[in-house]
Order: structure tokens, then sequence, then C-alpha cells
């Protein structure tokens, strides 16, 4: 009788931390799945916060990520429009020719300013940013093609906005189609990691 007692015993407590490991496995994912809403909403709280902010601010100046002609006569054009704001260039067209576009539609050359450190998109916010500030220019217009602009936009959003940089993004319509969602992730997990370190993560491009 013993034996068959230590038996039942035996399964009860297999049974029983076999009950209390799933539980603990369903926990574990409840909590996981908990704190990935909570971030995702906060987040997107963030995100539509500097949206908001974006459109209600004043920009300052005209900020064009450069590799492609009609971004920057796109840019001319704007500055056009509002002649009180200077245009800078991240990493356009070669300089001769860039100031041939906004010399043409009548844009003085003290108003333009063309940077060509950058090599990518995080480099053209990371290596402008500080320029700004220093400059007083707490918002801009943030020109690109609308292939472009989303991720443009999320790395634009958390360096300038660390530095207090409103963006108000116009797109120039293009004929590339959207860029893959991994590459606007890869680029914001870029822009977080240059906040914190100082480094842009350039290898992680390739």
């Amino acid at each position: 009788m013993s034996k068959i007692l230590n038996y039942r015993s035996m399964l009860f407590d297999r049974r029983h931390l076999a009950r209390k490991d799933r539980l603990s496995d369903i926990g574990i994912k409840h909590n996981a799945g908990k704190w990935l809403l909570v971030s995702a909403l906060a987040v997107s709280g963030w995100f539509g916060y500097r949206t908001v902010q974006g459109y209600l601010a004043q920009p300052e100046a005209v900020f064009v990520l450069g590799g492609h002609e009609a971004r920057e006569k796109f840019a001319a054009d704007l500055a056009k429009e509002h002649p009180e704001l200077d245009i800078w260039v991240s990493s356009g067209s070669p300089q001769d020719y860039v100031t041939k576009i906004f010399t043409f539609r009548g844009i003085s050359s003290d108003r333009l300013h063309l940077d060509y450190q950058a090599e990518d998109t995080v480099g053209n916010f990371t290596t402008l940013v500080d320029k700004l500030k220093d400059r007083g220019i707490d918002s801009v217009y943030l020109i690109t093609s609308d292939s472009h602009m989303p991720r443009a936009r999320i790395v634009g959003e958390i360096i300038f906005g660390s530095r207090g940089i409103a963006i108000k993004p116009i797109s120039v319509p293009s004929q590339s189609p959207p860029e893959p969602p991994e590459k606007c992730l890869r680029d914001g997990a870029r822009a977080i990691l240059w906040l914190a370190t100082g480094y842009t993560g350039s290898a992680f491009k390739k």
C-alpha cells in the first residue's frame, strides 16, 4: 500500500510541477506581450507628439537630403517662396551643379549651405544636427523623395528630436517604389545607437 501511495504522490508532484511550469510560461509571455504593447503605444505617442509639434512650428530653414536632382530643384523652388530661410543640402549633387540650380532660381549663394560629410541617411542628420542647433534653428522643412521620407522621418525625429529641432516633412514625388520596412527599423536603431554612443553603426547597413 505504501508503494502505491508513494507512486501516486510522485505522479501528483510531477503534474503539479508541470502545471506550475505552464503557468509560469503563460505569465512570462503575458508580461512580455504587455510590455511590448506599452512600448509600442509609447513610441506611437511620441511620434504623434513630434508630428503635431512639427506641423505647428514655423520652419527656420530648409533641410535637403541630397542624392537626387529633383529634391534640390524642389528645395530651390520652396526657398524662392520663403526668402527668409537658409537652405542646407546634405551630400547632394556636385557643388557647382547644386549652386547653378539655386542661382538659376534667384537664390543667393549666401543662403546656401552645402555639406558633403554624410554617406547615408543617418549621416545626413548626425553631421548637421549640432550645426543647425548652434545657429538657433529649432524647426526645419525636411525635403526628400516620397519613397525615402518614412525612413528619413524616423531617423530625423530621433536625431533632430534629441536636440529639440522639429521637422515639417515635404515629400518630392518620384517613380521609386517604397522602401522596405526593415530599412526604417535598421536606421532607426542606428539613430538610437548614435544617441547612446556617438557611433552611427554604418557597418550595419551592409
